[in-house]
Formats: C-alpha cells, sequence, structure tokens
C-alpha cells in the first residue's frame, strides 16, 4: 500500500487526471516515487521489473500530456507498463500483482478502461493503435489521439512493419512511441537493433521544418492533400544534411528524436509539440532498462523478472534446489548440447528467449551453430525449414503461445514438404502467473488437424530426452515436443538416451474398473489420484500415450475392448485435445464408452500459481480422484 509519508505525491494520484493537476516541475519527484514503489512491491511480489523501471518517465509524460482515457494508449510488450497500473486506478491493488484474483501482469481491457489492448505478445500495438485511430477518422472524432509505445525488443516482430508501411498510405494522426533500451529480454539481435542503436537526425531541423511547413499552411501555399510529396522532399532534404537516410521517414512517417526518455520534463515538452501535427510520427526515445536500480541496470537480462529479492542489497532471495528435479527447459538445454556433439548437423534456433529456454548451452558450446533470431516466431520455424531443406536438423526452441504466431509457417514451410525440424515448445499447458495472454493451452489441438507432423510429449525428464533423440534419428516430418514451464519429476535424469517408436504408448498400470489416458507431465499429477483411488479399493488403469499424433491405435482398441468408463487428462484445451482424439476413435470404430474430459476449459484462464490454476480447471490430484470415483461407481456394460 503506498503510504503517505513515504509516498508523498503518488498517494494522491487515484487517476491521470490527478497526475495533469500537478506542476510540471513535480513530476520527476512523482518518478522517483513511483520507482521507488515498484521496487518495493516487486521485491515481495515477484513482476517484470527491469522494463517497467525503464519506462517510468516516458509513462508519466504520456498520462499528463494527454486525455487519458478518452485518448488511448496502446503498450506493447505490456511488461513495460507497472507505472501505468498505477496511474489509472490501481495503486492499492499493485501488490496483487500476477496473483490469483489480483490484477494481471499485462494490460487488459477487461481490467480497466486505461487499459485499451491486451499486451501480452509482442509487436501488435501499431496495427491496434492504427484501427483505432482509423475508427476515430470515420467517426469524426479525429481530435482523439492515439499512442502506440513500441520497444522491449517488439520492433524486430514483422507485424510491427506491417503497421508501420498501414499507416503511412491510410489518414490518421497516429503516434508512435518508439521506447529504444537496446534490449528484449535477452539482449537485442539483428540489423535493426544496429540501426536504432546508431541512428541520429537534427532536432533543430525538425523543429525549423516544423515551423515553415505550418506557415505555408497557413499561407494556403501548400494543403495537406500535398503533404506526402513534401514530407519526400523534406525527408531526402533531411537525409542529405545528415548524410544518413531514416528508415521510419522512407516509410513517409514523420521522425523526431532520439531524445533522453528519462527526462520527464523534455518528454511532456516534445510530446506536447507534436500532440496535435496531422499524420503519423514517431517519437525515437532512448531509455535504459532497469532505470534507477544499479543491480537491474546492470545485469538487465537477470532483473527482467528476478522473483523476490533484497531491495536494499540487490541479492536475489532464489528458492534452494538441493537435490531437487532440474528445470525442464534445463533438460532441454543439455540434452541439445550432448545431441550436438554427436551430429554437426543439429542445430538450435529460438526467438529471443535464449536464457528462457536454455538455448544458452547450446549458444555456449557451439556459438556458430545456434540463432537467437529476435522477436519473429515465423521467421524462426522458416529459418529452421530451410536450414532442414539443405540437410541440417534444427531444433526451433518456441514458447508454446507464441508458436500461434507461426502456424502458417509451420503448415506452409515445414509440413508439406515434410521437412526434419523439431519444435520443442517449452511452456506447454498452463503456466501460472503471466496468465492468459502466455498459456499454452491451444498447442495439441491447433497442431493435431495438420499432416506430416509428429506430436509428442514427455511424462518425465527421462522421457523427454528420450524424444529428442529420437526426434533427431526421425526424419518423417516435423516432430512437435511440448513440456511445462518448471521443474520436472526426477532427480536422477540423465540416461543413455533410448528410441521411443514413434505412435506407440504404453500401459503403466493395470485396472479393472475404469481407464486413465494421459500425455505428458500431467499423468504424474493423474497416477497420485489413481493410487489414491486404488487406497480406497477402486481399480483404475493408466495409460500415457506419449504420442498424439500418430496416435497408438493398437492401445486404444485394447482400452475401447475392455473399458465403458474412460477418463483422459491433458495439461491443454478440452476442445481438439487428446480426449477429443480418443472420442474420435470410439466413435469411430463401434466402441461406446462414457468419456469424461479433464483438462482446460474451453475459456481463457486468469493468472495465479499452477497449483490454483489446476484447482480451477478440475486438473489436480483431488479432482481427478472425484472424477475416477464417480464413473467408477457407474456399473454396467459398455453405454
Amino acid at each position: 500500500m503506498a503510504d503517505s509519508n513515504q509516498y508523498h505525491l503518488l498517494s494522491r494520484i487515484d487517476s491521470p487526471a490527478d497526475l495533469r493537476k500537478l506542476a510540471v516541475d513535480k513530476l520527476p519527484a512523482v518518478c522517483d516515487e513511483l520507482r521507488k514503489y515498484i521496487i518495493d512491491v516487486l521485491s515481495e511480489r515477484p513482476g517484470h521489473l527491469g522494463a517497467s523501471l525503464g519506462a517510468v518517465e516516458l509513462t508519466v509524460a504520456l498520462h499528463y500530456v494527454f486525455n487519458t482515457p478518452d485518448d488511448r494508449i496502446v503498450w506493447d510488450v505490456g511488461h513495460q507498463a507497472y507505472s501505468h497500473k498505477i496511474l489509472t486506478g490501481r495503486r492499492e491493488a499493485f501488490h496483487t500483482l500476477r496473483q490469483f484474483g489480483g490484477i494481471g501482469g499485462f494490460p487488459h481491457p477487461e481490467e480497466s478502461a486505461y487499459d485499451t489492448f491486451i499486451a501480452g505478445h509482442a509487436s501488435n500495438s501499431i496495427s491496434a493503435a492504427l484501427g483505432m485511430s482509423t475508427a476515430f477518422e470515420i467517426a469524426g472524432e479525429g481530435g482523439r489521439h492515439v499512442v502506440a509505445v513500441i520497444g522491449d525488443g517488439a520492433m524486430t516482430g514483422g507485424l510491427a512493419f506491417e503497421g508501420i508501411n498501414n499507416a503511412s498510405i491510410d489518414p490518421n494522426n497516429l503516434l508512435i512511441v518508439l521506447n529504444d533500451n537496446d534490449m528484449s529480454i535477452d539482449r537485442n539481435v539483428g540489423g535493426m537493433n544496429r540501426y536504432l542503436v546508431d541512428i541520429t537526425t537534427s532536432q533543430t531541423y525538425n523543429h525549423i521544418r516544423y515551423e515553415v511547413y505550418q506557415r505555408l499552411l497557413k499561407l494556403n501555399l501548400i494543403s495537406e492533400d500535398r503533404r506526402e510529396n513534401i514530407l519526400r522532399f523534406n525527408n531526402s532534404l533531411k537525409a542529405l544534411i545528415n548524410r544518413q537516410h531514416n528508415l521510419f521517414e522512407g516509410f513517409s512517417i514523420r521522425y523526431f528524436g532520439p531524445i533522453d526518455g528519462h527526462d520527464v520534463g523534455d518528454l511532456v515538452k516534445k510530446l506536447g509539440d507534436i500532440k496535435e501535427m496531422k499524420g503519423p510520427k514517431l517519437l525515437h526515445i532512448k531509455t535504459k532498462k532497469g532505470k534507477g536500480y544499479k543491480p537491474a541496470e546492470q545485469s538487465a537480462t537477470v532483473w527482467h523478472a528476478p522473483g523476490r529479492f533484497n531491495k536494499d542489497t540487490g541479492q536475489r532471495l532464489l528458492p534452494e534446489r538441493t537435490n531437487e528435479p532440474q528445470l525442464y527447459q534445463d533438460v532441454f538445454g543439455h540434452t541439445l548440447v550432448e545431441l550436438a556433439e554427436k551430429d554437426q548437423r543439429i542445430t538450435g534456433v529460438t526467438p529471443a528467449m535464449p536464457t528462457g529456454c536454455s538455448m544458452t548451452y547450446m549458444m555456449k558450446a557451439f556459438p556458430d551453430r545456434a540463432f537467437d533470431v529476435g522477436i519473429a516466431e515465423g521467421h524462426a520455424v522458416t529459418f529452421s525449414a530451410g536450414m532442414a531443406k539443405e540437410g541440417m536438423i534444427p531444433f526451433c526452441n518456441i514458447y508454446s503461445s507464441f508458436l500461434q504466431r507461426a502456424y502458417d509457417q509451420v503448415i506452409h514451410d515445414a509440413a508439406i514438404l515434410k521437412l526434419h525440424v523439431v519444435l520443442c515448445l517449452d511452456r506447454a499447458g498452463l503456466v501460472g502467473e503471466d496468465g492468459v495472454t502466455h498459456h499454452g493451452a491451444f498447442d495439441l489441438a491447433y497442431l493435431r488437424p495438420i499432416p506430416n507432423l509428429i506430436i509428442s510429449s514427455p511424462l518425465n525428464e527421462i522421457d523427454l530426452r528420450n524424444l529428442m533423440f529420437t526426434a533427431y534419428k526421425t526424419d518423417r516430418g516435423p516432430f512437435v515436443i511440448r513440456y511445462p514451464r518448471g521443474k520436472g519429476e526426477l532427480r536422477d535424469w540423465q540416461n543413455e538416451m533410448e528410441l521411443l517408436p514413434v505412435g506407440r504408448g504404453r500401459r503403466l498400470r493395470e485396472g479393472t474398473d475404469v481407464a486413465v489416458v494421459t500425455i505428458g507431465p500431467i499423468g504424474n499429477v493423474a497416477r497420485q489420484a489413481i493410487e489414491a483411488a486404488a487406497a480406497e479399493g477402486i481399480s483404475a488403469a493408466h495409460y500415457d500415450m506419449i504420442y498424439l499424433k500418430p496416435i497408438d491405435e493398437e492401445l486404444l482398441h485394447e482400452i475401447g475392448r475392455r473399458y465403458s468408463r474412460i477418463i483422459t487428462v491433458e495439461n491443454g484445451t478440452v476442445v481438439g485435445g487428446l480426449g477429443t482424439a480418443v472420442m474420435e476413435f470410439m466413435m469411430e470404430h463401434g466402441y461406446t464408452p462414457r468419456v469424461q474430459r479433464i483438462g482446460i476449459p474451453d475459456r481463457f484462464i486468469e493468472h495465479g500459481s499452477i497449483a490454483e490454476l489446476y484447482n480451477l480447471c478440475g486438473m489436480d490430484a483431488p479432482h481427478i480422484l472425484e472424477a475416477i470415483r464417480s464413473l467408477a461407481g457407474q456399473k454396467g456394460g459398455q453405454a
């Protein structure tokens, strides 16, 4: 809670209207208090620290200059928007950040009118903001302002450039603020990043050009209809003076900057100066991720989402992992290196998440065979497909929810040609506190209809290693391996890898009353329920399918012949996944069991701990046990 003694100004700001009552010279103090408040809360309630600290001054300036929420601010990479949440009526709820029932970690219109668009995935702000600005123009409300705030690596996403291209040709007054901190989560990569770091322009020239332009308008010597031609002439003149062409002005978008993104007074002035300019504009600001907190400034990747920490010493309060299972991502990383040591055709690809998916191990061991392609999931898949076409074996690691952004590339560029691409989907299933935009709920369902794909999920770390080995050895088309966020099941996981025959599952436990059919690590939760049922005298069989596609039809025939009651359990949506596949098989082959599907319900799931969300969705051991009890009590033949 914001104590008025510590937060003299912040405690009195319940909305941006309160902020706008302050004199400009008070804004630096507001920024100091915001930064301190974020550090205070996040030291105890983990969240995304570095990006939000870097955007404090920008947030204050935007809400000070623009009449929000009537004017729209569209955030990109929403983890930089914590100051925005605090200033827009959620200060006292900020301590509930990312907790079950509390406020979310990303902007969401259902949470606040000030959150104008969803902002969990990168690079969508310009397109969304352009749509809003166009809507205002059509409705005769062109005086309402729309600002897209993009940065933190999101400019490497192709959608951002699609939006910029469209903004240059359609009538709009869109303002794009490029928050250039030279970072995404890991360090930014690619030619676009180097360009943003090196770009220069003449602020004096921008000012003179604007003044001349306004005078010519007043004298009726030029008109808005001829604006594009004039812009092109001015841009050419500016390039001549600066001896450098400006990419954004090549799109006929007015460019201003770069300016210091931590000088809140100057930001207010510059935003005020360009606010009423007609046509699309881009303000380029330079900021520092983690600004104002030295540990975060010195190690931006580590302090992107550091967990709990001692705010005074900067020591991260990491949980002790003595003799605990490894994280699935680390098992992937170490296993990939082990495979790459044996075959130089193996490469690693990730779209901007080398630390999060542990591709860093491959990058260290084989820097010439590991690639971070930036926030560009579609490119990651097609780049991998190109390598596979020429004989390489790429392991392309993408978070499950982000693979949605590359669906066409999976189909068109990998599956049709049956290319030997291994798609490793980290963070599959419910992911916890990151919430609705990050749950990997849909991969089983949206991948299952695609021909030529092999789709698998390991029960534990040994199976993950075996599936990676099998994927390496199997050249039958794209091979998908999905696994969850967090720790595995086993302390001793470094096995001698072996093949897991494609399309073959296994019976883990005999039973007579009910068959429980699972895929992936959630099978371990089902096992707990099955063991509890056995203690009550209920006999439940357990089948681990391993592969969703091709599914083990021999095993399903066995289940169909022996059981009239079936429970399917999956850490994915129940619509179209394992449960649907089992029901389809039973119907097509004349079996008539009762099938109860357990998984993520047909709705978007909020944020919270994994345990809380499993309970919410009826996927935890007590709910599975109750399902076993219920079905086992319904005796009789197949029905």
